[in-house]
């Protein structure tokens, strides 16, 4: 991968603020909207969520999930251009006050300020993505596999 599409890669992961969370439920595809934080160095995305969505009971029954990163359309008059990732990965529930849940809550709150009351209800909660692999479109012909390393890699771009 090119360094220019290892830059806009980059900014696109720390810049979007919303993700499509692919989950199975009844062995068929359901896709979500989550908003997301990502760790600085990439290796893991953070969605806040409630217990009660049909997303987070697939993920209590089956821990494979996929979100995809798009940029925001812009109104090109090619769509298919812009720039987008997949990323393919397990998520895990993460208890308050287990190591580091209290810097992603912090983390989480920053970037979404009016999310703070949420933190509040019993029925929602922090969960912890950990990519495995997935697939880059960086524009037209320019489409790349991602693995947790080249995320991280990516990530001091």
């Amino acid at each position: 991968m090119d360094v220019q599409s290892e830059k806009l890669l980059a900014q696109i992961i720390r810049t979007m603020r919303v993700a499509s969370l692919g989950t199975l439920r009844d062995e068929a595809p359901l896709i979500s909207m989550v908003a997301y934080i990502v760790s600085q160095d990439f290796s893991a995305f953070h969605i806040f969520i409630s217990r009660l969505a049909q997303h987070t009971i697939d993920m209590q029954k089956d821990k494979r999930m996929c979100l995809l990163i798009a940029q925001t359309d812009d109104g090109r008059a090619d769509p298919q251009t812009l720039a987008r990732v997949t990323i393919r990965g397990t998520a895990e529930f993460m208890e308050v006050g287990e190591p580091g849940y209290t810097p992603v809550k912090k983390q989480y709150i920053e970037r979404f300020p009016e999310s703070e009351q949420l933190f509040t209800l019993a029925d929602f909660g922090m969960w912890r993505i950990k990519p495995r692999g997935g697939r880059y479109v960086a524009g037209l012909a320019k489409a790349f596999n991602i693995t947790p390393e080249l995320l991280i890699k990516v990530s001091a771009r």
